[in-house]
């Protein structure tokens, strides 16, 4: 049964690739839990499967065994149709190399996940509104990335994984890509969104100073947590 003071609830994990005749064990066993509201960095050397975990638990891959209970749901039960909408409802994703599309304004790409939603589009523009005004981009909405500094396209990604007010925020590298003082202000912004938003945050980082703005370390190495 999930206990309501964890919103990720994973037991007995493992994962394993094929690469020819060889089989690379990724993940190996793996039991954890992360309270609703925390702000967890996971670290470890290239090749320990942080990345692996951090898309199993926003279900963009699949486990080959155990559990994972995330909000809720079992998500390694569902189909892949209702692993998208949940997806699209509970989980917020910042990656490393932002993902806007380029042709698209900031304001547009902030749009996009609302189009999933059903909402009316005076609704979403004043969810966009809300969310870019969260990342204090507001004066740039109408911009294109090309037009934008990484700092700003992080942010406007950041608004993106927000504005559909999702359950967790998953964090593949954030700051891999952008120089110490833009990496600080977003870090500075993740820990308001976790504070001030209550979002729960999972960030795979192999930058310590980037962890330190996480509440909860934690180690992984060859696939197992390291105590």
């Amino acid at each position: 049964m999930e206990n309501d003071a964890n919103i990720v609830e994973v037991r007995n994990i493992c994962k394993s690739y094929q690469r020819g005749e060889h089989t690379i064990t990724v993940l190996n066993d793996i039991s954890f839990d992360i309270a609703r509201g925390e702000f967890l960095a996971i670290m470890g050397p290239s090749g320990s499967g942080k990345s692996t975990l951090l898309n199993l638990i926003a279900g963009i891959d699949r486990a080959d065994s155990g559990s994972i209970v995330v909000n809720g749901e079992d998500i390694i039960r569902l189909s892949e149709t209702e692993l998208a909408g949940w997806r699209a409802d509970n989980v917020g994703f910042i990656f490393q190399f932002y993902n806007l599309i380029p042709v698209l304004t900031a304001a547009e790409n902030v749009d996009l996940p609302l189009h999933l939603t059903g909402l009316s589009k005076k609704d979403r523009q004043e969810h966009v509104e809300a969310a870019l005004g969260m990342v204090n981009l507001t004066s740039r909405m109408d911009h294109y990335p090309s037009q934008l500094s990484g700092g700003e396209q992080q942010r406007v990604a950041i608004a993106r994984a927000i504005v559909t007010d999702p359950a967790i925020l998953v964090a593949d590298e954030p700051t891999g890509d952008l120089d110490r003082r833009s990496a600080q202000d977003i870090l500075g912004l993740m820990e308001r969104m976790n504070t001030e938003l209550g979002k729960t945050i999972v960030m795979v980082t192999h930058d310590p100073h980037a962890a330190q703005s996480a509440h909860l370390t934690r180690h992984l190495e060859k696939g197992e947590f390291s105590v």
